[in-house]
């Protein structure tokens, strides 16, 4: 890969929210935004290497998608032949891509259509990672995506955030999101690499934006404590060589303790606790031990309690799960984990063989471990996450 060429996929992942919400404003149809978009990506790289890299890149990406959309609607006068988004002049600069959430997320949209178009054209992520976090096959979600782009346009909704009397309405919708955007970075479905930064730095940064549109939202502080707790520990998640490391594996001296102590104070600020202000406390807990093994899983495996009841999600059955097993042994756990199984939501899902692997391993049952890992083998599309599991497996054979 060129140097331009990896400046400009640099761009793709870091500028492509701002550079889209930048042009939807004057396109005023998602529709023609994207597409243009696209093409100023593809100028960029044919007239770079020519003509060497702009001392602003982010601003002629935006200058050149802009150009396209004028020319498209000098030609085909899509103003008039399609029904516009209707654009708030007012908004500008970094609100503009919280702009773009919450006309993704408006009510009149599913909750998971809300979800993967604010994925797919705020965050840049493909429609098969999309997919893949759903559980789905690629042609369903990028239906998904077709539809609700049509919707917006049909149904003439407004590129803003609403009023304060409309934000609550939004809320859930637009945190549910942002999480998504997070863990879908914290994690990466696909790739070389365990994390994709650029999406998690999107979520950081919308989440302190939202914070500053709602301080008092006890959700939207657990949301950032969440994220500051987790991103605490992301530099020694893998080794230099890329290779995943389990918590108890991790250098805690090397933790950035002050993003703890501001999630920490985030949390304590939250007087009613819902799901991401416990799933924040659930990381808090693991960033404050001293070690691993000294970490509180008794009060770990009831914030997860009490979590189920405010979030009744498999996924975090799940994760309780993993907690029990270190309250009162693997043996309990799996109990859990094979309840579990039968969860059609689950029906894919990478963590739950894996999982279900590790306990068994624990319990001695090697033959089963196997079994349960080359399972979690065959979900797994991250190499990070790949060797983790072949090596895991090497060992047992």
């Amino acid at each position: 890969m060129s140097d331009v060429e990896e400046i400009v996929a640099d761009l793709h992942r870091r500028e492509w929210a701002a550079v889209l919400a930048a042009t939807v404003r004057v396109a005023r149809d998602l529709d023609l935004a994207e597409e243009s978009v696209q093409e100023a990506y593809v100028q960029a790289l044919e007239r770079w290497p020519r003509d060497g890299i702009p001392d602003n890149p982010a601003g002629w990406l935006v200058t050149a998608a802009r150009r396209r959309v004028l020319d498209a609607i000098r030609r085909a006068e899509v103003a008039r032949a399609k029904l516009p988004l209707l654009l708030e002049s007012e908004m500008s600069g970094g609100h503009d891509r919280l702009s773009l959430v919450f006309t993704c997320c408006h009510p009149a949209l599913a909750r998971e259509a809300q979800i993967a178009l604010t994925l797919r054209l705020v965050c840049g992520v493909s429609t098969g990672d999309i997919a893949r976090a759903f559980l789905v096959s690629e042609p369903t979600m990028a239906a998904r995506v077709t539809r609700a782009k049509k919707k917006i346009a049909a149904a003439r909704i407004p590129f803003r955030v609403p009023a304060g009397a409309d934000l609550p309405e939004r809320l859930d919708a637009v945190l549910s999101v942002i999480h998504l955007l997070y863990t879908t970075g914290h994690t990466a479905p696909t790739g070389e690499h365990l994390r994709r930064i650029d999406l998690s730095e999107q979520a950081v940064i919308l989440a302190r934006m939202l914070r500053e549109l709602m301080p008092d939202e006890p959700e939207v502080r657990g949301l950032l404590a969440l994220f500051l707790v987790l991103e605490a520990r992301s530099a020694t998640r893998t080794d230099a060589a890329g290779r995943l490391l389990r918590l108890e594996e991790q250098d805690r001296t090397r933790w950035n303790m002050a993003l703890v102590d501001e999630g920490r104070a985030l949390i304590l600020e939250g007087l009613r606790p819902g799901r991401y202000l416990l799933q924040a406390a659930i990381a808090a807990l693991h960033a404050e031990a001293p070690s691993y093994e000294e970490t509180d899983w008794p009060q770990i495996v009831t914030l997860y309690d009490a979590l189920l009841v405010a979030w009744p999600s498999p996924v975090v059955a799940l994760n309780r799960a993993v907690a029990v097993s270190m309250a009162d042994g693997p043996a309990a756990a799996l109990r859990d984990v094979e309840a579990l199984e039968s969860d059609a939501r689950l029906a894919g899902y990478r963590y739950l063989p894996a999982i279900k692997a590790d306990l068994l391993r624990r319990l001695g049952r090697r033959d089963e471990a196997v079994t349960a890992y080359e399972a979690a083998l065959a979900l797994t599309e991250n190499a990070a996450e790949r060797t983790f599991l072949s090596d895991r497996l090497g060992t047992l054979r």
